[in-house]
């Protein structure tokens, strides 16, 4: 059991929570949700431990493990399995013991060891643990390779499975789906639906929160209320609270009114005095009931260029890949005006390099990729969040893309996507993730374009924004290709759907639910195919030193890859922190004086010379990690 008691939490001088009364039980799954900054994870910091309550008390039933997700994953040379192993300490306190027993000769310590072990689980420990990496979406020769060797959302998958590994009674995720595609949420969902402890879940996907969770916790103005039952009952609950809750309010203005005209009335009238002197006092006594306040701070419309062609863009019998390796052939699709189209497929079939021939950043291996002639493309996906001018503000951001533009125009603009006020001129620099993914969003929809690629745009967005975004593609006029793993998106935004998968693009005649359908039976077909050419023990059965061979063999051949993409990150790095330098010297205004032209130019020539090495060396490393991931597959099937 959990039990916060007359619970008040402050960060510096704000009010995340006050006066919060709150019991969950034991095998409760409950969401937890609430705008951005609405004080989320603090609670989960405070039930952690890492945070002290202003007042009140947190009271956790003795005894209870509690498992979380970390919030980065170092680079480090452990391999995968032991890695999400090491989430058992117990475990491996126990396994350290009995070697040192063994070593010594201490058999009735071994024995006793054993015992242990057995009681904890130790001897299927390995195998849940590659269960879980497999759900994950890794393969067999990933599961003895190093950290080191995946990129930070792959290694997040991993800080993942650990986390599932650990032994607990109570579970905290924040945003566990983030680095998730469709085939791993889905197994994500059934896995937590069957975890027997307390789940406590931080999640902005509501078809994610309909599966698994039996309780709602919402955080709104400081405080906690629980409903029952899943995301889409709280949100009925709450529409019906709030208009009994606006009835109450309009109900009570109404006798305010009539109280105040009685008083107004007679107050001046000796017989009428004492009376108008009683109301006067009911109004004072009176509770004021607030008006009921919209949930969503958010509406803004995505405008479209003014013409367009028929079709915007077609891919003519194209095959798309990069450098030698083909990764998809015979592509021949066309995207005309208006149509919703929403790409399926698993992690590393092609999504991402359908998407970046489309925009023109990949040149065809073969065949034609044939633009319109008014074609006009918007492009956002998650890496754009780190192109952002750390030392500039939204409003710099339009006004650059639009120097003629009126700062009213800007600033109407940008309040759409929840930057009123002074907000339009706040640092980008000390913004959340949510907050540069609403602007990197508001630049794309600013360039008016007629055909729009969306590759994951909800990571980082919390549930108001994503409803925005559902609603503003209902209205937009333009075309749409999207990539994303939240399911009420694609449902609420997309007509038709295309699968991405065993090198190919085709039409794919089904729903979600179809598409769940068909990546089971896949992986049954993928199964039966292993195990058919199966002529040794599997690596749980004790061959593991076979497994580390053939990692070691299959990092051997995609070494050459991975130093590619390695270098090409780190140039990255090195060209992001030049370009901050130069932008933040172009927004000191001294620079624009008069006597400093020659510093100006010189500042704006470097400023172009660094963007473009930062787009070359994100296009090197984008082919490198697409190869490596293609190079991976075709070793894996192969051995």
């Amino acid at each position: 059991m959990i039990a916060l008691r007359q619970l008040t939490l402050q960060r510096g001088t704000r009010r995340l929570i006050e006066d919060a009364d709150l019991v969950l039980h034991e095998g409760h799954k409950v969401g937890i949700v609430g705008a951005n900054g609405a004080g989320k994870s603090s609670l989960f910091s405070l039930l952690r431990g890492e945070l002290v309550a202003d007042a009140g008390s947190v009271e956790i039933a003795g005894g209870k493990r509690i498992a979380h997700m970390a919030q980065e994953v170092s680079a480090i040379d452990r391999p995968l399995a032991e890695f999400v192993l090491d989430g058992d300490h117990a475990l491996r306190e126990a396994e350290a013991a009995l070697a040192t027993a063994q070593e010594t000769g201490d058999t009735d310590r071994e024995a006793a060891l054993h015992g242990q072990i057995d009681a904890l689980d130790g001897y299927t420990a390995r195998a849940r643990a590659e269960q879980l990496l497999a759900g994950l979406g890794f393969g067999q020769s990933d599961l003895y390779r190093p950290l080191a060797d995946f990129s930070g959302g792959w290694r997040m998958r991993v800080g993942l499975a650990r986390t599932l590994f650990t032994p607990s009674e109570i579970l905290l995720l924040d945003e566990p789906t983030n680095h998730l595609d469709l085939d791993a949420l889905v197994w994500l969902e059934q896995w937590l639906v069957r975890y027997p402890g307390t789940l406590m879940l931080i999640s902005h996907d509501r078809d994610f929160l309909d599966a698994v969770c039996d309780h709602i916790l919402h955080i709104d103005q400081a405080r906690l209320t629980l409903y029952r039952g899943h995301y889409s009952a709280f949100e009925r609950a709450r529409a019906e609270r709030q208009a009994q809750q606006q009835a109450e309010y309009e109900k009570q203005q109404a006798r305010r009114a009539e109280i105040e005209r009685f008083v107004d009335r007679f107050r001046a009238k000796a017989t009428k005095a004492r009376q108008a002197q009683s109301r006067l006092k009911m109004l004072e006594r009176m509770e004021t009931i607030a008006a009921a306040r919209a949930d969503s701070p958010f509406r803004f419309r995505l405008p479209c260029a003014d013409k367009t062609s028929t079709p915007l863009l077609s891919l003519d019998r194209a095959a798309l890949g990069y450098g030698e390796r083909h990764i998809l052939d015979n592509v021949r699709v066309s995207i005309s005006p208006g149509e919703r189209i929403g790409l399926l497929g698993p992690n590393g079939a092609g999504k991402s390099t359908l998407i970046k021939t489309m925009i023109g950043d990949l040149a065809t291996r073969a065949g034609e990729r044939v633009p319109g002639e008014n074609l006009v493309v918007g492009y956002f996906a998650q890496h754009q969040l780190e192109h952002l001018d750390v030392t500039a503000t939204p409003f710099m951001h339009v006004q650059r893309l639009s120097p003629t533009a009126s700062d009213q125009a800007i600033r109407d603009f940008l309040g759409g996507f929840g930057f009123r006020g002074d907000d339009v001129f706040g640092n980008v620099g000390r913004f959340s993730g949510g907050e540069k993914a609403r602007l990197a969003l508001s630049l794309v929809a600013w360039e008016k374009p007629n055909l729009l690629l969306l590759d994951e745009p909800t990571n980082h967005l919390d549930l108001d924004m994503r409803e925005a975004l559902a609603e503003a593609l209902a209205e937009y006029e333009g075309a749409v290709v999207i990539v994303s793993h939240d399911r009420h998106l694609l449902r609420s935004s997309v007509d038709t759907f295309w699968r991405v998968a065993e090198g190919q693009v085709v039409p794919f005649d089904g729903d979600l639910d179809d598409y769940h359908a068909w990546l089971k039976e896949r992986e049954t077909s993928l199964k039966r195919e292993r195990q058919a050419g199966e002529d040794k023990p599997a690596v749980e059965g004790g061959d593991r030193k076979a497994a580390r061979r053939a990692a070691a063999e299959l990092r051997e051949q995609t070494k050459p890859l991975r130093k590619r993409r390695d270098a090409a990150e780190k140039s990255m790095e090195k060209a992001q922190k030049a370009l901050e330098a130069v932008e933040a010297k172009l927004s000191d205004s001294a620079i624009y004086e008069a006597d400093q032209k020659a510093r100006l130019t010189e500042l704006l020539r470097e400023q172009g010379e660094w963007k473009a090495r930062l787009e070359s060396d994100e296009q090197a490393w984008m082919e490198a990690e697409e190869a490596l991931e293609a190079l991976e597959a075709e070793l894996t099937a192969a051995s």
